[in-house]
């Protein structure tokens, strides 16, 4: 077995402390040795990416991204919806950002639910959600109709640089999508 399979195991932690105390512990290690970069909120490359939650992405990296470089805004499959709108109506209009990169990627996990979650939740918890899965069968359709919901959205002061893309999980590298 590689190193790298065995580490999220090992990063998990085991014993008495929770995964959250060790996250807080790691801060008190990176506040030690942090020194304040002394900008703003707003991004330098007036970027906003949008993309999925997915644990095996790693945007700074996969898009060679420093600090203050973009806003990024990441759900479950990176679909675009009133939140994420909301997010980029903020980053553009208050913060500056002129360009949006949507990004979804294969082996999503949204592939594999149905609206029926839903229901399943409320079944099981007594009141259904207000909001949809925005489960998909097309990942490359669904870039496409996170592409129009940002081009046609009244919100969005900025709508004419929006690209979209799917990431590869196992090689690592972007497709792009156009909107045809």
């Amino acid at each position: 077995m590689s190193t790298n399979a065995q580490q999220p195991a090992d990063r998990a932690g085991t014993g008495t402390s929770s995964v959250t105390d060790r996250l807080v512990e790691a801060n008190r290690g990176y506040a030690a040795r942090f020194d304040d970069p002394g900008m703003d909120a707003r991004p330098v490359l007036q970027v906003a990416v949008v993309a999925c939650m997915d644990a095996r992405i790693d945007l700074h990296a996969a898009l060679g991204l420093e600090l203050g470089d973009c806003h990024t805004i990441r759900n479950a499959g990176g679909v675009v919806t009133d939140d994420t709108i909301r997010s980029l109506t903020i980053s553009q209009r208050a913060l500056g950002t002129r360009s949006v990169v949507l990004i979804h990627h294969t082996g999503c996990g949204l592939e594999s639910l149905t609206e029926d979650f839903r229901t399943e939740l409320e079944e099981e918890v007594g009141q259904r959600p207000t909001w949809a899965v925005e489960a998909f069968r097309d990942v490359d359709q669904d870039v496409r109709q996170s592409i129009r919901r940002v081009r046609t959205s009244p919100f969005l002061a900025h709508t004419d640089d929006v690209r979209g893309f799917v990431f590869d999980v196992h090689t690592g590298l972007l497709r792009e999508i156009t909107n045809e």
